[in-house]
């Protein structure tokens, strides 16, 4: 087990003869007088089920002791969660199961440790994961813990010295897709940059990037920074936060070129070649592998007049828009209300398209779906918004769909800055 540490090695190396499994399931209580719902003890030597990916929130053990007698700040969504090694199996008629992973929210299971948490930070869609996209989330509190909830989207991305006055230590715990306009990485830098300034460490629980097997799309070129793209990367950048965070301050893209006191709780027997399902949604509108996996390339339409599937039980794993050519997409949609789109694009109207629900795996970002759908709109002029060059990072992409490039042209154009993004990108990683 390794505590990584970065930036005048902020904590002492922990070693430890046990290791702490926070559970919600009967196990016997410790002595140390904890419920048994929160508490288990485990011998270091049994092994991890099936050499199963071993998140950084589930090593107890490396970051408890680091916390214990702090005044924590934690980011945290739905995804925050601590894992049980217990698996429920479902079976079906057609001889398939479905196996669900046991867990305890991280922010739950902390208190009840006695971790003295102070607040609570939301990036997009909220702590619980529910908001639309796009969606100004407000602060609150969390009824269940009686936390304050301040919210880091909207006009408060980057958190403010007066919210950070009472946190020794700050926690950054979210499960990301790997993709360059999802805006959990987005948060991260702005949650990196306020800790640099106030001088609070940020200790870093690593999970898998489900998107961790390719590096692909076009790098973002810095006239078109926005929130959905703050760095000079490709749209598929196969990092985990923990790397990512890394990045981020060995490259000083913080303000004033500040550097943050990292520390990171790695994974066990992950790389990035693994294929990893995740258990939780990590948004509303990514709600299964499948579409998490066609988002970085289905996103696009997103800057289109074509609807990526929002409003309907298969988000990211369709594609349409009534100003689609039926004579070419036999494939129909109607978009209505559901949860993660309160006001879906085409609300309750007929759209032609595509159903990607049953597409292998992508090993690289796939323009064909964007350039079909282009060259079969009846409706080219008003195909592209202003967002789209703010997803795609360059106005280049747009001009080469325009010109009638193909997809195989486009992207020989991407190879030098992908080379150069990968060979920065070799210092970082943890993982193989």
């Amino acid at each position: 087990m390794r505590l990584l540490m970065f930036k005048n090695r902020l904590f002492p190396v922990i070693s430890t003869f046990v290791i702490l499994l926070i559970s919600c399931g009967n196990n016997t209580a410790s002595k140390s007088g904890l419920s048994e719902d929160h508490l288990a003890v485990i011998s270091k030597d049994k092994p991890p089920l099936k050499k199963d990916i071993v998140v950084g929130a589930n090593r107890t053990e490396m970051y408890l002791p680091i916390l214990k007698g702090q005044r924590v700040g934690i980011v945290a969504n739905q995804t925050t969660v601590i894992f049980h090694d217990k698996i429920k199996e479902k079976s079906h008629d057609n001889g398939s199961q479905d196996k669900t992973q046991e867990f305890t929210h991280l922010v739950d299971s902390l208190l009840a440790l006695d971790i003295d948490i102070k607040a609570v930070f939301a990036p997009e869609h909220g702590f619980r994961g529910t908001a639309d996209a796009g969606e100004s989330i407000k602060d609150g509190v969390d009824v269940k813990t009686n936390l304050p909830i301040i919210s880091l989207y909207g006009n408060n991305k980057k958190p403010k010295p007066e919210q950070l006055k009472n946190i020794d230590i700050m926690i950054f715990d979210i499960q990301d897709v790997g993709a360059r306009f999802y805006t959990y990485i987005s948060s991260l830098h702005y949650v990196m940059e306020a800790c640099a300034e106030a001088n609070i460490p940020l200790l870093i629980l690593d999970r898998p990037n489900p998107n961790g097997h390719f590096v692909d799309g076009p790098i973002l070129e810095k006239e078109h920074k926005s929130f959905v793209g703050m760095h000079p990367i490709p749209i598929v950048h196969g990092m985990t936060i923990a790397e990512y965070a890394q990045m981020i301050n060995g490259e000083q893209w913080l303000l004033n070129g500040v550097s943050c006191k990292l520390s990171i709780i790695d994974m066990q027997h992950y790389n990035h070649n693994l294929s990893y399902s995740l258990p939780i949604n990590p948004s509303p509108n990514l709600p299964n592998d499948q579409a998490i996996n066609l988002y970085p390339s289905l996103c696009f339409f997103e800057g289109t007049n074509v609807s990526a599937g929002r409003g309907t039980p298969t988000q990211f794993q369709v594609y349409g828009s009534p100003y689609l050519n039926k004579n070419v997409y036999n494939f129909k949609f109607t978009p209505t209300p559901n949860l993660g789109a309160k006001h879906p694009k085409y609300n309750g109207q007929l759209c032609f398209g595509e159903n990607l629900t049953k597409t292998d795996r992508l090993e690289s970002l796939r323009l064909s779906y964007l350039i079909k759908a282009y060259n079969n709109s009846v409706d080219q002029a008003s195909f592209f918004n202003d967002f789209f060059t703010k997803l795609a990072g360059t106005k280049k992409l747009r001009q080469q769909i325009e010109q009638g490039l193909s997809e195989k042209d486009i992207k020989a154009s991407w190879q030098a800055g992908l080379t150069d993004f990968k060979q920065k990108r070799a210092a970082y990683l943890l993982y193989d």
